[in-house]
């Protein structure tokens, strides 16, 4: 049976009208009020919880700390973060900082910046020494964190949202191998950043199983262009005048604009077969135009809805580390492109 706003009202002995401003977040409610009505949410089972995960019973201030300028991906994610959490009454407030870049320094310059009443934080962060710092010091302060994308597991997150980073580069391969079924030759490897543990994963699946199932395949150059399009544009461009048979390119994580600028320069036939992450409007238009293959996407608005549950649900939690939920990937080819 669906709870409503007049049980809820019932339960706490408080008008409607005031439940409804506390699960919405309005103004013109105490926060004494505002405990009592979310308490008795939780506990008539109103409020949605993320599998098993409870959720917090008054509203939490949440901050993201993402490198959006670094690719189309982050900007996405971002603005679907934002959009869920506007929604969300359990999110009292969420502030998202664009990092400069991905390395450490950037991150703890960002969180020098961090609200006072901020009860969880989420990052999208390399696996670095200085960042397990950077995260161990805002977990002794009580802030409760989450992982996204790229996991940094020696951290005290309490939980990581994203793909299997391992076997969805392990999926790449599979679709590259049976792309190319027949065929014998070389294989790139263009990664983003090798500094996130969620690329060297991807990297790691994708060799392991071209080299179980498809020996025939061998991948004769990795290039890591740091997060950089025209480093990945130079470097495909190379590729190809060097190695004018290359049969696939694998592009891990950004860099996809300069290796589709590339592929879409080439004169010579054929292309090789090109598979990358993350649909966006940029990898949109290299599946229609038959620049891009497949695109293994992992879905930035569940990935941003996630990120804001767990995140709530760690700060419920009373054990420090909740059971993952990883994103199942989507593979997108040119006629199953979903629509926007």
């Amino acid at each position: 049976m669906k709870v409503t706003v007049a049980a809820i009202a019932q339960s706490c002995g408080l008008s409607t009208a005031t439940v409804d401003r506390a699960l919405n977040n309005r103004p013109g409610i105490s926060a004494a009020n505002r405990q009592r009505v979310m308490e008795a949410a939780q506990r008539l089972g109103y409020l949605p919880t993320a599998g098993a995960v409870p959720l917090p019973s008054r509203p939490a201030a949440l901050e993201f700390f993402l490198p959006i300028r670094q690719n189309v991906f982050m900007g996405e994610l971002a603005d679907h973060i934002r959009a869920y959490a506007s929604h969300m009454p359990l999110v009292a407030s969420c502030r998202i900082h664009d990092l400069d870049d991905i390395s450490p320094a950037s991150l703890q310059t960002a969180v020098d910046d961090l609200g006072l009443q901020t009860k969880g934080v989420g990052v999208i962060a390399v696996d670095h020494p200085r960042t397990r710092g950077v995260m161990q010091r805002m977990a002794d302060a009580g802030i409760r964190l989450i992982t996204i994308a790229s996991d940094v597991p020696a951290a005290p997150r309490s939980a990581y949202v994203g793909l299997d980073n391992r076997a969805a580069g392990r999926t790449a391969a599979l679709l590259m191998g049976r792309l190319l079924r027949g065929l014998s030759g070389s294989i790139a490897i263009v990664t983003g950043s090798r500094s996130y543990r969620g690329h060297e994963e991807r990297e790691m699946g994708f060799r392991a199983v071209l080299g179980e199932d498809f020996p025939e395949l061998a991948v004769t150059t990795s290039v890591d262009i740091n997060e950089d399009g025209e480093a990945s544009y130079a470097e495909t461009q190379m590729l190809l005048r060097e190695q004018p048979g290359l049969l696939g390119i694998y592009c891990v994580g950004a860099g996809r604009f300069g290796v589709a600028r590339a592929l879409k320069e080439r004169t010579a036939a054929p292309k090789p077969v090109f598979i990358c992450h993350d649909l966006t409007p940029l990898t949109r238009g290299y599946l229609v135009d038959d620049l891009a293959d497949v695109v293994i996407d992992q879905n930035a608005r569940l990935t941003a809805e996630q990120s804001v549950i767990q995140l709530l649900g760690s700060i419920a939690s009373s054990e420090p580390v909740i059971p993952n939920r990883y994103i199942e990937p989507r593979l997108i080819f040119r006629e199953n492109i979903p629509a926007q």
